[in-house]
């Protein structure tokens, strides 16, 4: 084959194959946060078909958790959509981080597609292995990797919604550790985080949040969070800042 061309046949099945197999650690993770996803929008009056449909369409993890608690408050349409678009607004900065990985004879032919698998665990996987892979078969591996997320995360919303909703109701210690699940994971995250990016950043983004949600709304507080962080790391760049 080629350099650069796309994988054919057996090749784009290894590779799809290979993916999956790389998506295994996102999906373990995934699945439980997921499970919880579909429990809490049920208790919150969603019905389980739509909860399910906010995975399929949506698949944004935290933005769907906030996504349901503005439901619950009958927020408008127009302001749910931008705040889910501000939560999610780091994409930007990832869709051309992972392009560089590409040559540019092997750029993807469906970047919507990519986009739309695209999170934080699929990027840092993705942003570490991808060069390691053979050229030509980038696109396909990529799909393979997003596959095993996605697929864990809509089917452990459907195991959430539609069959643990009423017997989580009868475990409410399970219940309690489920809920935990997604707090624990943005903490991982965070701890990750914390490799690259000033832990006084971090913690100006923690403080701002916590002091504005004494007096707004959970979504705002966030938004104000992550304009605090946005300030901070621009004056970082632009050398203005000691740390």
């Amino acid at each position: 084959m080629v350099q650069g061309a796309k994988p054919k046949g057996k090749s784009m099945k290894k590779a799809l194959l290979s993916g999956l197999g790389a998506s295994s650690s996102i999906a373990l993770g995934y699945f439980p946060v997921a499970v919880s996803f579909g429990v809490a929008a049920v208790q919150a009056g969603l019905s389980p078909w739509l909860a399910t449909l906010i995975s399929i369409g949506v698949y944004a993890g935290a933005s769907q958790f906030i996504l349901i608690v503005l439901i619950a408050q009958q927020t408008a349409i127009l302001q749910m959509v931008m705040i889910t678009i501000a939560v999610n607004l780091r994409h930007l900065f990832y869709g051309p981080a992972l392009l560089s990985q590409f040559q540019r004879e092997e750029l993807p032919r469906w970047p919507a597609l990519m986009a739309f698998g695209l999170t934080d665990e699929v990027f840092a996987t993705a942003r570490g292995r991808l060069s390691k892979i053979p050229s030509g078969q980038k696109e396909a591996w990529y799909l393979g990797l997003q596959l095993g997320a996605y697929s864990a995360w809509v089917g452990g919303t459907v195991l959430g919604a539609y069959v643990a909703s009423d017997w989580l109701m009868e475990q409410p210690l399970l219940q309690q550790t489920l809920a935990f699940v997604l707090p624990a994971l943005f903490f991982a995250l965070l701890l990750d985080m914390k490799q690259y990016v000033s832990s006084y950043l971090l913690l100006s983004v923690a403080l701002a949040t916590l002091f504005a949600h004494y007096y707004l709304p959970a979504h705002h507080s966030l938004l104000i969070g992550m304009g605090v962080g946005g300030i901070w790391a621009w004056l970082q760049q632009k050398g203005k800042s000691g740390y």
